[in-house]
């Protein structure tokens, strides 16, 4: 009995020392301290996973305490913080809707110093569960590897959803991209392309994996930027003929653009593509449907005057191609479209709108307004917009943007979470923000966590098309990867429309 409570004693000191002890000697010091990333003064989901930070200050010993009004005072000693995942959980879950503080400590020599804090919102709605992204070097011309992965936002899980390098070596070069799904992913249903080699567009339904061709005859090129209705079996496409061109002086290095584009539907069931908009002179690209699936967003520009796709200078021209944003009534029912709205014309404040989102409950129009054309992920000038399409008011997200690039986003399922890409922190590296919405007002954005403070300063790939999810992707690699050595299953174009055998291009088109 005597030797169990001596080992138990034991164990208590040891652990008691083990444990962290916030210095009760430490001198207030009015200095904030500098944290990377910067998660501060913001508004936070309570499932989100452990904001994990380096202090940017040189000191001797570094200790972080983090509380709010109920539950325990969480410890980490280090000048990199990195809190217990369970613990970070239980906190924020107890405290929803209130403020949590983190107090910061240094030492020097023999002397602690306390610091002012840092406090963050807790906010009480949560954010979808998982958001899937391309990982993709910023390149112009050249890729190598490239993959679409999947992360798990409660904590640090990622999964490779597919990689490029499965069947791509050699001069058999193998590009994916678009990846896009239905309804959050809460069908299982998704979506994105294979170019080059193996190419084709795999299609997921359920258990079910195909590969399928959206050339056709009539069609500017196979599908490109895809958008699924969100109850029916159906894909709406741009058809792009695109190309890139570099500058020699503009510091935006380089301009893509389309010389021709439409939009298209796709039957999933049918495997069958009919024309949903082509208006002669004018490019349509970038659908999006509205939550309750009865219209079509798309942003559209006419060509300057005396130009047209044709035209030997086109390319000097790209400055004065401005898209406004439209939509089409859709029937879900019969499949048909009718009348045409103007949303936003952009080009009569001398501007370019692109990426329009509609938000859950249907009332915010979300999109990048840039100077001119559509390509904002390299436009310096592109910001994020709302517009209000209950008051028909217009405001920058001022809150969001910086002043480099903000572009590509995605509204989580609840539509309190924005997710966006930034080019703000090096201007060459995209990385996801994600910011609280709430009455027409958005709060300070924060980089997407990572286990290690340094995590961002060590990677060299950018994030392209951040999109929320409520379920993850569950089919396996070895699925797609079965289902892309395939030939793909050739779509039929629904002609009702009598529509002419476009002339192929002479240039290549990528999206062929």
């Amino acid at each position: 009995m005597k030797n169990l409570w001596y080992y138990s004693l034991l164990l208590f000191i040891l652990f008691s020392s083990c444990s962290k002890q916030l210095p009760e000697n430490a001198v207030f010091q009015d200095k904030v301290i500098a944290i990377s990333p910067d998660y501060s003064h913001g508004t936070i989901p309570w499932n989100i996973a452990p904001l994990n930070f380096s202090i940017n200050v040189e000191a001797d010993d570094y200790l972080a305490a983090l509380y709010s009004s109920k539950g325990e005072k969480i410890i980490a000693g280090g000048k990199q913080v990195e809190w217990n995942l369970k613990s970070w959980h239980r906190l924020l879950e107890a405290n929803k809707g209130d403020t949590l503080y983190t107090e910061i400590y240094l030492k020097k020599g023999n002397q602690w110093t306390k610091h002012p804090l840092l406090k963050n919102v807790i906010a009480p709605d949560a954010i979808d569960e998982y958001i899937s992204y391309r990982l993709i070097e910023p390149s112009y011309v050249t890729y190598e590897l490239m993959t679409i992965n999947q992360r798990n936002l409660t904590n640090f899980d990622e999964k490779v959803i597919y990689d490029n390098s499965m069947l791509s070596s050699g001069e058999n070069g193998q590009c994916i991209n678009c990846h896009s799904y239905q309804n959050y992913n809460r069908t299982g249903n998704m979506q994105f392309h294979v170019r080059q080699h193996l190419g084709g567009t795999v299609i997921v339904t359920g258990d079910n994996v195909t590969k399928v061709s959206l050339k056709t005859e009539h069609t500017i090129s196979a599908g490109v930027y895809p958008a699924w209705h969100p109850t029916e079996n159906l894909i709406a496409y741009s058809t792009n003929n695109t190309s890139q061109n570099f500058h020699t002086r503009d510091p935006q290095k380089v301009e893509v653009m389309d010389s021709e584009s439409a939009l298209i539907l796709y039957d999933v069931t049918k495997n069958e593509v009919k024309e949903i908009v082509n208006e002669p002179n004018h490019l349509e690209t970038f659908p999006a449907w509205s939550p309750d699936g009865k219209y079509l967003y798309y942003v559209s520009a006419a060509y300057p005057e005396n130009i047209n796709k044709d035209s030997e200078n086109l390319y000097l021209e790209y400055k004065d191609f401005r898209y406004n944003i439209y939509r089409k009534a859709f029937n879900p029912e019969t499949y048909e479209f009718t009348a045409t709205d103007t949303i936003f014309e952009a080009s009569e404040y001398g501007k370019s709108a692109t990426f329009p989102r509609v938000s859950p409950d249907g009332r915010y129009l979300l999109f990048t307004l840039g100077d001119f054309g559509n390509f904002h992920i390299w436009h310096k000038s592109s910001d994020l917009y709302l517009l209000d399409m209950e008051t028909w008011t217009l405001s920058a997200l001022a809150e969001l943007n910086s002043p480099d690039v903000e572009s590509y986003h995605s509204w989580s399922s609840n539509g309190r979470w924005i997710i966006f890409s930034s080019r703000r922190d090096d201007g060459s590296y995209t990385r996801p923000y994600i910011g609280y919405f709430k009455d027409g007002k958005a709060s300070k954005p924060f980089i997407l966590p990572q286990k290690s403070p340094d995590f961002y300063g060590e990677f060299f790939k950018s994030y392209n098309i951040p999109e929320f999810m409520v379920e993850p992707v569950k089919v396996s690699r070895k699925n797609l990867v079965d289902a892309i050595k395939k030939d793909a299953q050739q779509a039929t174009f629904n002609n009702e429309l009598k529509k002419p055998v476009i002339k192929k291009d002479e240039k290549e088109n990528f999206y062929e």
